[in-house]
């Protein structure tokens, strides 16, 4: 058995074709607007790539840009004026920010009908509720609507979920396990006792725990769903630039799932893809 490919390059161009009818009716442009603090190169990389999606789409982009020794205040300052613009639909804070800054206070401070990451704690709580029409994290919200593009059937079926980050494995969980949805889900940590054999026993699996290549061959059922959500840099001797990047599933898995998500071109296109859809949401919702 060689795995069939789940595409989130191919899935991304097919949900932004649908955006683009949705930004059309829109009664305002949506305009994202992205705070990135610092010279992290690949946090420049990511805030490009998002800048590009948002001129493939017509979304109008607003780019903050702050020195490394920015302070608190200035951040929390920036933030509190786009919550009074109301030309302005989705505010995005760059991760990771320098050392000396509160992430999550500053999230909070994100009005939450703005919060295109989905990381406010009332957008968070909203999924427990299971209302699923506000602000949802974008790459869980990616790996659901991966699934759903292909054909993946989750109803009554055994998932896993490696990893429980409140960005990404927690609310993963809950929406594999919300109604519509309805899986039967088992989050693995690093507390489990035998991690290997639940995944042994799912039929879908979800790798978000930022360990290159951890995820085996043996850990994986004969026709099982995979989907890889981590994104590595190992080091690798063997290309020019010194490394490669890697998923947190191992390539052998290709051999025994019936499904699998590549690294790159898999959750990561699917991700900025869902930002968007966020965005245009938010000017749905600001404007209806």
């Amino acid at each position: 058995m060689t795995a069939g490919r789940l595409d989130g390059k191919a899935c991304a161009a097919d949900l932004e074709e649908r955006l683009k009818e949705r930004i059309a009716n829109c009664n305002s442009q949506p305009h994202l607007a992205v705070i990135i603090v610092g010279d992290d190169p690949a946090s420049h990389v990511y805030v490009r790539n998002k800048i590009r999606s948002c001129e493939r789409l017509g979304i109008k982009s607003t780019h903050v840009e702050l020195p490394a020794d920015a302070t608190q205040q200035q951040v929390a300052e920036s933030i509190i004026s786009m919550n009074d613009d109301s030309s302005l639909h989705g505010i995005l804070i760059q991760s990771p920010l320098p050392k000396h800054m509160d992430e999550e206070a500053l999230t909070d401070l994100i009005d939450p009908t703005k919060d295109v990451d989905g990381f406010h704690p009332s957008n968070l709580g909203r999924i427990v509720q299971g209302r699923l029409d506000g602000m949802i994290p974008c790459t869980p919200a990616g790996v659901m609507e991966m699934l759903r593009w292909g054909g993946v059937e989750m109803s009554g079926k055994k998932a896993v979920v490696i990893g429980r980050s409140f960005n990404v494995g927690m609310p993963q969980a809950l929406l594999l396990a919300a109604k519509g949805a309805d899986a039967t889900v088992t989050i693995v940590h690093s507390r489990t006792a035998d991690s290997k054999a639940e995944c042994l026993a799912a039929d879908i699996v979800i790798a978000a725990v930022g360990r290159p290549e951890m995820v085996t061959a043996d850990w994986i059922k004969p026709g099982a769903v995979v989907v890889d959500v981590g994104i590595n840099r190992v080091e690798d001797s063997s290309r020019d630039r010194g490394w490669r990047l890697a998923g947190d599933v191992h390539p052998d898995v290709a051999e025994i799932a019936s499904l699998l998500s590549p690294v790159p071109g898999g959750v990561g296109p699917m991700t900025v893809a869902m930002l968007m859809a966020n965005t245009v949401t938010s000017a749905e919702s600001q404007h209806s």
